[in-house]
């Protein structure tokens, strides 16, 4: 099946679609029409293998086992069992519908969508094998299901753990931010390596180690695995060869001013154990340090950071203080970059600047505003007023 095409789904939070579209077109893959949450292209087997070791901002990679319409569950059943779920399903696997979601369709109980597709791949397999009993005591298929608009999408998860899992994680701050988010409000800013970044809220460091990763080219699945890896019908060869294309890829030779701040010492103790296991720990330099001593000599830098947005009663106060520090810190840099990526509603009131753009992003299930305020770029006149600066 390795020199079969298949077409591959990618899930990813609502607002990144286009960055994860130019991700994949950076690999070499043309990406297909698309919806809110997830993108799609053709690949080979070597594609997938190439994807899930690259992609920053994916949250997994399906296999598309089949699309069909269903209004009714008899017809959600005779869809799915009409699918060639023996392509992927050996005799001995283990199956599992792991999730279902629907979006304007009749059916909209998760549970019952389970339970019939399960049914009904079981059903097709007997037959395949011509067994009364599937014993799935092998290795496991996970598939999963969307429905919308009455259009059925079978997905069979080729990742296992999310893509967001980078393995370098293991001590976290109170409320971390994913990942791949992390790496997608980085790749939604101007930033390059030669240029300066702080991180006022790093907690345990994610923004930072994201951000320098980024830098060296670091491949954020060149160290994990993937539940593909242990299925018959893509060569060992094939990962092999993507972690070897993408080690090849790194820069050795970073001069990079990556900085990370906080005002609790012991996630900065996290942060600094978390870079070392990513391999960038000596690309950045973690500090505690609270928001109201941000400062930086140097020009043109980049504040990108997700401070706290509080939960509880009471905390505006204390936010407010927060945000009105960040603000005042800003305006006393020398033509810098802001990107605050935050659900506090009041951010923009308290940081007392009007950003240039505003972006909606997702935080898990949490609505986030992305705050943009495009400082200078090197090498260009200086305006008499700052357009960026004003209230």
């Amino acid at each position: 099946m390795e020199k079969e095409s298949f077409e591959y789904i990618l899930p990813c939070r609502f607002g990144i679609e286009s960055v994860l579209k130019r991700e994949v077109n950076d690999l070499g893959y043309t990406t297909l029409p698309g919806s809110d949450g997830r993108v799609s292209f053709i690949g080979d087997a070597e594609a997938l293998c190439r994807a899930s070791v690259n992609l920053r901002t994916a949250e997994r990679i399906l296999i598309n086992v089949g699309t069909f319409r269903a209004e009714t569950y008899d017809q959600l059943f005779e869809g799915t069992k009409a699918l060639e779920i023996e392509r992927f399903v050996p005799e001995h696997g283990a199956f599992t519908i792991a999730k279902a979601g629907t979006v304007r369709s009749r059916l909209f109980s998760p549970s019952d969508i389970q339970s019939i597709v399960k049914k009904a791949m079981a059903v097709r397999l007997s037959e395949k094998y011509r067994v009364s009993w599937l014993p799935e005591d092998g290795e496991e298929y996970s598939f999963r299901v969307f429905i919308k608009d009455d259009m059925v999408t079978i997905g069979l998860d080729t990742s296992g753990a999310s893509l967001h899992k980078r393995g370098y994680r293991l001590r976290n701050a109170a409320a971390p931010l994913a990942e791949n988010l992390a790496a997608a409000v980085i790749m939604l800013t101007p930033f390059k390596d030669s240029r300066i970044m702080v991180d006022p809220f790093c907690g345990s460091g994610t923004i930072p180690i994201e951000c320098a990763m980024i830098a060296a080219r670091k491949a954020p699945g060149v160290n994990r695995s993937f539940r593909a890896e242990k299925w018959g019908f893509i060569g060992k060869e094939l990962w092999d060869r993507a972690r070897e294309e993408a080690r090849s890829l790194e820069k050795s030779s970073i001069e990079a001013d990556i900085q990370g701040y906080d005002i609790d010492g012991s996630v900065i103790s996290a942060a600094r154990e978390n870079a070392e296991r990513a391999g960038v720990d000596s690309m950045i330099h973690f500090q505690r340090r609270p928001v109201a001593e941000l400062s930086h000599g140097g020009s043109f830098g980049f504040i990108i950071t997700n401070p706290p947005y509080g939960e509880r009663i009471g905390e505006e106060e204390e936010l407010k203080e927060i945000y009105a520090s960040l603000g005042r810190a800003y305006r006393a840099l020398d033509r810098w970059s802001m990107y605050v990526l935050s659900s506090f509603d009041s951010a923009q009131k308290y940081i007392g600047i009007r950003p240039g753009k505003v972006r909606k992003l997702y935080n898990g299930m949490i609505k986030a505003e992305l705050y943009q305020y495009a400082g200078e770029k090197p090498g260009k006149k200086r305006p008499a007023s700052k357009a960026a600066h004003e209230r």
